[in-house]
């Protein structure tokens, strides 16, 4: 899997690729010709006192030298390149990815985890492809020609090679062995850190609000101890295996030097071939130690790979429909035909057999004690939701027929939970409307009885919005929300629960001042309050998932007693008759 991924994302820079093996092949010969070259200055030319071809040896390992400088510098450079492209690439896949998913395929990773996919995940493979063009490729030519070049200087010592070399590959192969369970592990209780501390940042409000701080921090603590625990098994491997690499190294070269110096008494070997022969031997060492130094990354590297390709690869419970692209026959109209839904895992549906028109130029309301499916209603018009059974309709087109851009241009949604975007005033009403000018914006923020509060800020329409509208109050961000729905000028009105921050006074400011610019849409609201849907032409009572009544404020004030026990709840049934 980590090979078909790289393999994918590096082919745009092939030749950078190309280039790397280039120079690392280059630097690796020059590597390798130098102990050569230093044997020779000791046999020939201080043995023998020759000062001239020591001068002319000396000079060509300065040239030498200095070629396997400039041609290292490359091979970085362009190796460098490469994999901080595909990590990029990786980064922007992931993200394409999760953008194009479902409210259910997010719930089904979970947050944390797609943030540590496209961070941490990728880090590890890009790191990867850093080392392994600047280690990996050089690892085995500086191997196999050290071996050659090792034979070439001395053949009775081979043996140590042989040796040396399959002794150092079992202790690292070993450590791998121990090392990819951790791996795993480790990521997943990356995971888990992500996950406990992004909930409490988000949900810091409510721990002041309750005093849980000693409880939140005990459950951070438990996170960060799991964590520890596998890094330090991580760790206890690491610092083993530096130390046994180091003594395999010591030990080569004292056999190389005890058994050497014995063949150099007897005159079956010359001093520079044994100071050369002991070069290459380390030379091999260390290019098998940088292998293993890879290898240390490889499994963590695929645990991550396969994290970044499940992601990558998952098809979007809810796509855009690719061989029939509906046409909308009738703008601003909404229909659900015996519409049944429940959530993934769920042990019963939350929406049984719903079945209404909502209609152009008319208000739908929607009401219901708490849990009675009202939000997840409104959620499949958009198609955040696929219907389990039936059929919803937009425009009178089926929502499966229809492209997301379709049902974006089509349905505005203001979202229970209202949420702005770091930038400005401006870029956030223009989130669905990019051609709207200066001029439809105040419009959008008049009638949403926002044009107060922002032409009072210095900077009007270009104030700042910190990320999630933190910097403003409730009220200020729910209208907000409602001017961006309104700046789209959509077919068809989503307000769920749009209403809820507002006080009274602006809520009736607020909803007769919609009437003239939602009158040849359709407007579907969620509400809690009865005042805000009195007016409405339609008004759909939920209870448990089901519509148990349907009508006019005052038709249902006569024929249902769940909406009547809603409104006495609220307000005395003479008040608001």
């Amino acid at each position: 899997m980590l090979l078909k991924l790289i393999l994918r994302h590096s082919k745009p820079y092939k030749w950078w690729i190309v280039a790397v093996l280039f120079f690392q092949l280059a630097t690796t010969i020059a590597t390798l010709y130098l102990p050569s070259l230093n044997a020779r200055i000791i046999d020939t030319g201080v043995v023998k006192g020759d000062t001239d071809y020591i001068w002319r040896t000396g000079g060509v390992m300065l040239g030498v030298a200095f070629v396997q400088v400039i041609t290292a510098i490359a091979a970085v450079y362009f190796g460098a390149k490469t994999a901080m492209a595909i990590g990029r690439d990786l980064r922007h896949a992931v993200f394409e990815s999760v953008t194009g998913f479902s409210a259910q395929d997010v719930n089904k990773f979970g947050a944390a985890t797609l943030i540590t996919r496209g961070t941490n995940d990728v880090q590890q493979v890009q790191m990867l492809v850093l080392m392994g063009l600047n280690f990996m490729v050089s690892a085995p030519i500086m191997c196999i020609g050290g071996i050659i070049m090792a034979l070439r200087e001395d053949v009775g010592l081979s043996w140590l090679v042989w040796v040396s070399v399959p002794v150092l590959l079992v202790v690292v192969g070993t450590l791998v062995i121990f090392l990819m369970p951790l791996f795993r592990q480790m990521q997943d209780r990356i995971d888990g850190i992500n996950g406990v501390l992004r909930e409490q940042i988000t949900g810091i409000r409510v721990v002041r609000a309750f005093v849980r701080e000693p409880h939140e921090t005990e459950r951070f603590e438990e996170a960060n101890a799991k964590l520890t625990r596998v890094g330090v098994k991580v760790g206890n491997l690491f610092v083993l295996m530096f130390p046994l690499i180091g003594m395999i190294l010591h030990i080569a070269t004292a056999s190389v030097l005890w058994f050497g110096g014995h063949r150099v008494e007897t005159g079956s070997m010359q001093i520079g071939a044994l100071t050369a022969f002991l070069q290459y031997l380390l030379q091999i060492l260390m290019a098998v130690m940088m292998g293993t130094f890879m290898a240390m990354m490889i499994p963590r590297a695929i645990v991550c790979a396969e994290r970044i390709d499940e992601v990558t690869t998952m098809v979007p419970s809810l796509s855009d429909q690719s061989e029939h692209v509906a046409e909308m026959a009738e703008p601003g109209t909404v229909e659900f035909r015996k519409v049944t839904f429940g959530y993934p895992g769920a042990e019963a549906p939350v929406l049984n057999n719903i079945s209404f028109t909502a209609k152009r130029g008319e208000t739908t309301a929607i009401i219901g004690s708490t849990g009675s499916g009202k939000s997840t209603l409104l959620n499949l018009i958009p198609r955040l939701y696929d219907a389990s059974q039936g059929q919803v309709l937009v425009g009178g087109a089926p929502v499966t027929d229809l492209t997301r851009a379709q049902l974006s241009t089509a349905v505005a949604t203001v979202p229970q939970r209202p949420y702005l975007f770091s930038g400005t005033v401006a870029s956030n009403l223009r989130f669905g409307a990019d051609a709207a000018t200066e001029e439809e914006l105040w419009d959008a923020l008049r009638t949403a009885q926002s044009e107060s509060f922002v032409a009072a800020r210095e900077d009007g329409l270009d104030s700042k919005i910190s990320q999630g509208g933190t910097n403003v109050s409730g009220g200020q961000r729910q209208r907000l929300c409602i001017a961006r729905a309104l700046a789209a000028k959509p077919a068809i009105y989503l307000f769920d629960d749009s209403f809820s921050a507002l006080d009274v006074a602006t809520d009736a400011r607020l909803r007769a001042a919609l009437k003239e610019p939602t009158q040849d849409a359709a407007v579907i609201i969620v509400a809690q309050r009865v005042s805000t849907i009195i007016a409405a032409d339609q008004i759909l009572v939920l209870d448990h998932g089901e519509i148990v009544a349907r009508g006019t404020h005052e038709e249902l004030l006569e024929s249902s007693e769940t909406y009547q026990e809603i409104v006495t709840s609220q307000l005395a049934v003479e008040e608001v008759a």
